[in-house]
């Protein structure tokens, strides 16, 4: 109930109470079970790491619209709240063979493919990657630990040369803070699309368990 209290009350002006009104998904991994927050893994930290391109806002901001508009999760965001949402996200170019996402780490962002193709890889307890399946664009990633700022569950490596959208966690709190209703419906974008997901998980548990 905390996130949509905050939502609902809107970005105030006065500075005391402006502060903790604009990071909640910041603070979130204050209170997740991580050993340290330096442990954390940011945007800046991983795009060092693998290497990337930025792509500029004008072009990236316009690949995602496209998808978006054809997104059926993001049916219940206007134009003008995708057009004000976009404005809070990052665009790069990406080589192939880059891990986006590590499996177990802790990390502050999610990622939307804009073009190529992502393998999605699940490491065995004998060192194998088992995988799981393979994404294309307009495919979210990394978006449940954005919100529960729990270990990432998956690899998440281009396959080819890729274009992507990046959320950090400190961008989401600003446009709580900045935007609400349009941040409301995004965040409502999301929690529908982590629904099926699970749904189709559990689905799947159940099909294969004794007596399924």
């Amino acid at each position: 109930m905390k996130l949509f209290d905050r939502l609902r009350a809107g970005s105030r002006k006065d500075g005391v109470d402006d502060a903790p009104e604009s990071q909640f998904f910041t603070t979130g991994f204050h209170d997740a079970e991580v050993a340290s927050l330096e442990s954390v893994v940011d945007w800046s930290h991983r795009s060092a790491e693998i290497g990337v391109t930025k792509l500029s806002r004008s072009v990236g901001g316009q690949r995602l619209l496209e998808l978006w508009q054809q997104d059926k999760y993001m049916a219940g965001l206007t134009q003008s709240d995708k057009e004000r949402c976009i404005k809070y996200f990052h665009f790069y170019t990406v080589k192939a063979g880059a891990d986006l996402i590590a499996q177990g780490e802790t990390g502050s962002f999610m990622v939307v493919l804009l073009r190529g193709a992502v393998a999605v890889d699940r490491m065995q307890p004998w060192g194998d990657r088992l995988r799981l399946t393979e994404v294309r664009a307009g495919s979210m990633l990394g978006e449940m630990s954005l919100v529960d700022a729990a270990p990432r569950w998956s690899y998440c490596t281009t396959l080819t040369d890729s274009e992507i959208a990046v959320l950090e966690a400190g961008d989401l709190d600003r446009m709580i803070a900045q935007d609400p209703a349009a941040a409301c419906r995004l965040i409502g974008s999301l929690a529908r699309r982590l629904s099926l997901r699970l749904r189709k998980l559990s689905a799947r548990v159940a099909a294969t368990s004794p007596g399924g």
